[in-house]
């Protein structure tokens, strides 16, 4: 099984975000190249920020795109979306209208050998996120069987070193790694917001957090990092469910480029004459 997680478009109705990212047109490069990988995804998750203020014209220009998307798709929204906009330009997203709890848009997807779940944890408002205690006890519930289980959120519930994203803390941070970690089952947390690919440890999983297909975050480890982006290439992140090397299903973890608007790759170019000296 194969699942492509894309994070953080930032649509805009204006098709430009920030003066500088064209945003529409990353979404567009970024279905081509879903549609064109071999193997296929089995599902796309998008974690979160699909639009960028959260407005209607931006849910429909969206909408637009993703439907040109060969898979089946699943989506949480981010700080920049809007809850209402967003299940008005999805509306057979039936989860979007709230699993979980009241309002909020959690999915439990248990079509494939690996259930697909999703957290809301926007807090309308805030650019930091949370959960509260009903979605813990709707996580529990959901996990309980042992079902093998890839948890995806917009916000990662932990700071990662960049002072500008780590200044707001999430909320029932602990309490959600608690959840997780009573549940070996969960065999990754899947998060976007930080516009980079970024890995650690959570809950006795591991966490990862996928780039963004627009543009990415300066890499500033400091306390005092600014909030500043930069046209880097835009990336996903692939998360292949298989029996590797003659074990058991495992959970292996790929991040990815998504070539053009103006980032072209050459190649691809054979290895020649390869020697591994004794």
């Amino acid at each position: 099984m194969l699942i492509a997680q894309i994070s953080d478009f930032h649509i805009s109705a204006s098709g430009v975000a920030y003066g500088q990212a064209d945003t529409n047109a990353a979404l567009k490069r970024a279905v081509a190249h879903l549609n064109a990988l071999v193997p296929a995804p089995d599902a796309v998750i998008i974690t979160g920020d699909v639009a960028d203020a959260g407005n209607p014209d931006a849910y429909a220009m969206a909408a637009r795109i993703l439907s040109d998307l060969d898979a089946p798709f699943w989506m949480v929204p981010g700080n920049h979306d809007q809850r209402d906009n967003l299940r008005e330009a999805f509306p057979d997203h039936d989860y979007l209208s709230g699993q979980c709890a009241e309002a909020r848009a959690c999915f439990v997807e248990d079509r494939f050998p690996l259930r697909l779940l999703g957290l809301d944890t926007l807090l309308p408002g805030a650019h930091s996120g949370g959960v509260d205690k009903r979605t813990l006890v709707w996580l529990e519930s959901a996990l309980s069987d042992g079902k093998p289980t890839v948890v995806f959120m917009h916000h990662p519930p932990f700071p990662v070193g960049i002072g500008n994203m780590d200044a707001e803390p999430f909320r029932l941070a602990d309490e959600l790694e608690g959840v997780i970690r009573r549940f070996p089952n969960v065999l990754r947390v899947c998060c976007g917001h930080m516009h980079r690919p970024v890995l650690r440890g959570f809950g006795g999983t591991l966490a990862c957090i996928a780039p963004s297909v627009s543009m990415q975050l300066v890499l500033d480890l400091t306390q005092q990092a600014p909030s500043q982006f930069v046209m880097e290439p835009g990336g996903l992140a692939l998360h292949l469910y298989e029996p590797l090397g003659g074990r058991p299903p495992e959970l292996v973890t790929h991040f990815g480029l998504i070539p053009g608007g103006g980032h072209e790759f050459a190649g691809p170019y054979p290895f020649k004459d390869v020697v591994s000296p004794v």
